[in-house]
């Protein structure tokens, strides 16, 4: 419980509180006439405000498909769920609540407005579908780091969390967010703007050329460039790295290009497989945003067939909630028991159709998503099995190179054996090197050992690569599955939740 609140017992969200909520709101003439004569249509209301009620849960807000503004601060909340009915959504005040996690706000693409000041949110998370964010306030949460993927926020408040301890905190807010103009509740001029866009240009420089690369791709909205690579599986493949890692872990391999002949051929070799190793990269590259753009289809897909589905939900919804509360009126005026046990039954029944209905959507949703499912599985399958045939063949021409090396070297080492056993002189090579080639069998073995080194650096980096892709993929399934369980769990529960709600309205008439 925050500070602000006294200690109170928990109060659930029912039709009582919801529609005190709402005559509270207008003047107190118009509630009562309202109340009295026209009655409540919760589907016209626009705003809602319940805070400071001891709320504990999010709950029986399917009746506001019109709601613009939702108001619950200094509450009891934990978790932030019963929202994906409020699609019209624009402001969302949650501050002052026991919240830890974001969740549950994927169909609220209008808002513009979110107050999650107060919680206990560590982490900026699922809000990829908040595009039209332009106030965002998380004050005294627990965020450790610094999340700058919106970029058309005009205010954000990040005070009081353990981030903003760091320095370089609100030059490196200005920098990257060319839109703001009130941090922290103080505004932003252009001259504070233009002097953290030197000053944090200046640190970056100080840091490195990557980091810079990766900075300013985060601050002009696109994928850093190294977190690009790794998700494309295909990082430090655009360079000369494979090569240098057969020789870092092999010393004696150094002293190969000092054997006269040898250096043109190693150059070549390096040369040759790091233009295998950037064609794997490219293709890696390219593969990767054929698949992202998939991934992009499916969930946009999965996200308008939920849509679509409450839309039609919250329809039958509405059918039934007006003829509901005429149900419910008559039934109030009703004196004998007979009419008012026929009433209760009729009531029932009427309910127990609702459910019918809505079940029966859940049906058709369900087999939707996994008709869209099975066919992103397909595709993204085909995908990556296109991508694991097409990788081997260049790391086959690696190997090839490899061997071709191999076999070169190993000519020129024979070649130079045989001349240092006939006794004759060895110019322009190292006094460590012509030592070594005095011992045969030393030359042969440290031959064999570092063309068995460099094949395996080569199978080992195209086994990491299948091996992250294939992973990636059953992974990215199994939570795609599990999410749509879950989800279907909660709309099921959401529903059964509604009427027993309704069910508790007639137990008063029994």
């Amino acid at each position: 419980m925050n500070a602000y609140m006294t200690q109170s017992d928990p109060v659930r969200i029912d039709d009582k509180i919801l529609m005190e909520a709402v005559l509270e709101q207008l003047p107190q003439k118009q509630a009562k006439r309202l109340a009295q004569a026209e009655g409540i249509q919760f589907s016209d209301v626009l705003k809602l405000s319940l805070e400071y009620r001891c709320i504990p849960r999010i709950e029986h807000l399917w009746g506001f498909p019109s709601l613009v503004r939702l108001d619950l601060n200094n509450n009891l909340i934990e978790k932030m769920e019963g929202l994906t009915c409020l699609s019209n959504l624009i402001s969302l005040n949650l501050s002052f609540n026991s919240i830890k996690v974001i969740v549950g706000l994927d169909c609220l693409q209008k808002l513009e407005v979110l107050n999650l000041a107060n919680n206990k949110i560590s982490v900026i998370e699922n809000m990829d579908m908040l595009e039209k964010l332009t106030h965002f306030n998380l004050a005294n949460n627990l965020l450790q780091d610094l999340d700058n993927k919106f970029q058309n926020l005009f205010t954000l408040n990040l005070f009081g969390n353990p981030a903003t301890k760091n320095e370089e905190y609100s030059y490196i807010i200005r920098a990257h967010f060319p839109k703001l103009t009130f941090l922290d509740y103080r505004i932003i001029d252009e001259a504070s703007k233009s002097q953290a866009l030197v000053k944090y240009q200046t640190a970056l420089e100080e840091i490195g050329t990557e980091e810079l690369e990766e900075q300013m791709d985060a601050a002009s909205g696109g994928k850093p460039r190294h977190k690009l690579h790794m998700d494309a599986f295909v990082e430090h493949l655009n360079g000369p790295s494979l090569v240098k890692s057969m020789l870092k872990d092999d010393p004696e391999a150094e002293l190969i290009p000092c054997v006269p002949g040898v250096a043109p051929l190693a150059l070549t070799f390096e040369k040759d497989i790091t233009e295998q190793c950037i064609q794997v990269f490219e293709i890696g590259i390219a593969e990767h945003n054929q698949r992202q753009a998939e991934v992009n289809a499916f969930f946009s897909g999965q996200t308008q067939a939920i849509k679509d589905s409450q839309q039609r939900a919250m329809k039958i919804l509405a059918n039934f909630e007006l003829q509901h509360k005429e149900r419910f009126a008559e039934l109030q005026q009703l004196s004998e028991s007979d009419e008012i046990k026929d009433k209760v039954n009729h009531c029932q029944a009427e309910m127990d159709k609702l459910c019918k209905e809505l079940m029966a959507e859940e049906f058709l949703l369900v087999g939707q998503q996994e008709d869209i499912i099975k066919l992103f599985d397909h595709n993204i399958s085909e995908m990556v099995e296109n991508f694991i045939k097409a990788e081997p063949v260049t790391f086959a021409q690696c190997r090839e190179l490899q061997d071709t090396y191999h076999e070169k070297v190993w000519e020129i080492a024979v070649a130079l054996l045989e001349n240092v056993a006939k006794g004759d002189q060895v110019e322009d090579m190292p006094d460590d090197v012509k030592i070594l080639f005095t011992d045969r069998d030393m030359v042969m073995d440290m031959l064999t050992g570092t063309h068995d080194n460099h094949q395996m650096k080569i199978n080992d980096r195209e086994a990491l690569l299948i091996t992250r892709i294939t992973d990636w993929k059953q992974d990215l399934l199994k939570k795609i599955e599990d999410q749509e369980i879950k989800q279907s769990r909660t709309r099921i529960s959401d529903v059964h939740r509604y009427l027993d709600h309704l069910k508790q309205q007639l137990e008063e008439f029994q």
